[in-house]
């Protein structure tokens, strides 16, 4: 009996049509077994791909053991984001730079070392110029084509840019990736190394052939050392003792250098500041983490010996409201620092006692006779007695960053003292200026004031301190307080800084991106605090763009 599969009429009741495999669309014997080869090619290739590939590279081990200075960030544009979505970038830029092909990018940067290159200003005279030797290993998790096209054209725009332009390219194939030289036309260079999706950078090709040799298993790295660890955050580093050292070392030359004082004073700097760091300071490190004000820096400085047990227990902070004048923080001052010492004198002690021990005997009676001078400044001629008759809370003022004029506002509680405490040229036998209550004397020279209103003593530079005392008669309101600045209002830190400036945010928008007006300027705040605890001391900060932003615009320059 011959039946009719393809009938409506023959098909049991509710399941309508009965269809063959062609009305449903099924390959036929020659279509199954093209579609078995299409299968079999695509699974074959995925597979080749992951065996001629390779896992993810953790840029820590590809970083030498004995670096000086460590740093690195598990995903770098979560980093940078935090930077170029902050308010003040956005407000200068004018446009928002692409991040996404950094998203998820783990680098690992090391300094490997110092050089000194001295560069002549006229026939008799030479300045001294410090270079750090950096590398950084960043895993992209590209293919090796796309990480090749991402240092021809992003890190070399990047150099360019960096570099002023006209920067010159010489690519080289060589058997461990592709190498890349780039030189300025003033002699600066900067190089890659492209080994599969791992990318090698640096100013300095040494420093890249060390982590090199890193990878032949020829040194080791400095993933074994535990300091490192993880946990969230936007970035960490440290210094080594022997990064303190070689750190200790230059900034000795180049405070001596900057000093305007003697030759004698100048080598004196320049050899005992370098061994009281190094005898002092064990090791540094620092963490970065995102928080609802901004980014915080938090420094954890490791003492030597026994220093940071007695630092803690002679720099300590007085009870909330031991002192008046808490919370001083007049507008447009570049910085204001609050020290709140529950005994100013003994602090003093401890830290003067603590440098002669660390510098030596012979040194330590020098030190003693040059300690005065940290507080000439403010026109104090001495610092003991002008310490010892004031009360706990003690703000220091300036109004440009990078001026040594500044004051000291204190309250007086032995008014006597203090005026014994501070410059001779000072004539308190002259009847002072009354100005709505304040008295107003001045050196002979007019350079130093000195005056007196309510219980409080404002002491310094001239000018500086006819300007604070004009907002305080004023009763101007105080720098807002909001944000970042609160941090300084609430803390209870031994001392705080409340600080800004009008040229980093400038610097890093045009490391990114072109400004909306080159003539346009944003102030940035930040707050630093300093406690000294048994392990040493920690330093806090919050700052719009944190540490992060200066090794961004400090590496660009390098």
């Amino acid at each position: 009996m011959e039946m009719n599969l393809n009938t409506q009429a023959d098909a049991p009741d509710g399941f309508g049509d009965i269809k063959t495999r062609a009305d449903f669309g099924l390959p036929s014997a020659a279509g199954r077994s093209r579609a078995l080869l299409f299968c079999i090619a695509f699974f074959g290739l995925w597979f080749l791909s992951l065996s001629c590939g390779s896992p993810p590279t953790d840029p820590r081990t590809l970083i030498p053991a004995d670096a000086l200075v460590y740093l690195e960030t598990r995903d770098l544009g979560a980093a940078l984001r935090e930077i170029t979505e902050n308010k003040a970038f956005t407000q200068l830029a004018a446009r928002r730079p692409n991040l996404g092909v950094l998203s998820g990018v783990s680098v690992a940067a090391a300094v490997t070392g110092f050089q000194t290159r001295e560069q002549a200003v006229t026939e008799d005279s030479s300045i001294l110029n410090f270079q750090a030797r950096f590398v950084a290993v960043a895993e992209t998790g590209m293919w090796n084509f796309q990480a090749l096209r991402f240092t021809e054209n992003d890190i070399g725009a990047f150099v360019n840019n960096a570099y002023g332009g006209e920067v010159v390219a010489d690519i080289v194939d060589r058997p461990d990736g592709k190498f890349y030289e780039w030189t300025s036309p003033t002699g600066q260079k900067a190089y890659a190394l492209v080994a599969g999706s791992v990318i090698f950078f640096g100013n300095d090709e040494s420093a890249i052939e060390r982590c090199l040799a890193v990878k032949r298993g020829e040194a080791d790295s400095i993933a074994k050392n535990t300091r490192i660890g993880d946990g969230e955050r936007l970035a960490f580093g440290f210094v080594s003792n022997e990064g303190v050292a070689q750190i200790s070392n230059i900034l000795g030359v180049l405070l001596a250098m900057q000093s305007s004082e003697e030759g004698e004073v100048k080598g004196f700097v320049a050899r005992v500041l370098p061994e009281i760091l190094r005898n002092s300071t064990k090791e540094l490190t620092w963490t970065a983490t995102k928080t609802e004000k901004g980014i915080e820096d938090r420094f954890i400085i490791t003492s030597q010996g026994d220093l940071a047990a007695i630092l803690s227990e002679t720099i300590v902070p007085a009870p909330r409201g031991a002192g008046a004048n808490e919370y001083l923080l007049p507008p447009n001052a570049a910085s204001v620092t609050r020290y709140n010492l529950n005994d100013p004198q003994i602090a003093w002690r401890s830290i003067l006692l603590s440098a002669q021990h660390l510098a030596g005997d012979f040194n330590g009676e020098i030190i003693s006779s040059f300690a005065g001078s940290v507080f000439e400044p403010y026109g104090i001629d001495n610092p003991e007695l002008f310490l010892s008759s004031v009360g706990p809370v003690i703000h220091t003022v300036k109004y440009e960053p990078d001026d040594e004029r500044s004051i000291v506002i204190a309250e007086a509680r032995d008014l006597g003292k203090i005026m014994r405490s501070v410059n001779r040229e000072i004539d308190f036998a002259q009847p002072p200026e009354n100005r709505e209550g304040a008295l107003i004397r001045k050196s002979t020279d007019g350079e130093t004031a000195f005056i007196t209103t309510d219980k409080t003593v404002i002491i310094g530079e001239s000018e500086a301190a006819e300007k604070f005392l004009t907002w305080r008669l004023r009763r101007e309101p105080a720098a807002e307080s909001s944000g970042i600045f609160s941090e300084f209002s609430s803390s209870d830190a031994a001392a705080v800084t409340a600080a800004s400036d009008v040229e980093t945010a400038a610097k890093i928008v045009d490391l990114f991106t072109e400004r909306k007006d080159t003539n346009e300027s944003v102030r940035l705040r930040y707050v630093t605090e300093s406690r000294f605890n048994r392990n040493g001391i920690e330093r806090l900060t919050m700052s719009d763009f944190g540490l992060f932003g200066s090794i961004i615009t400090y590496f660009s320059r390098q």
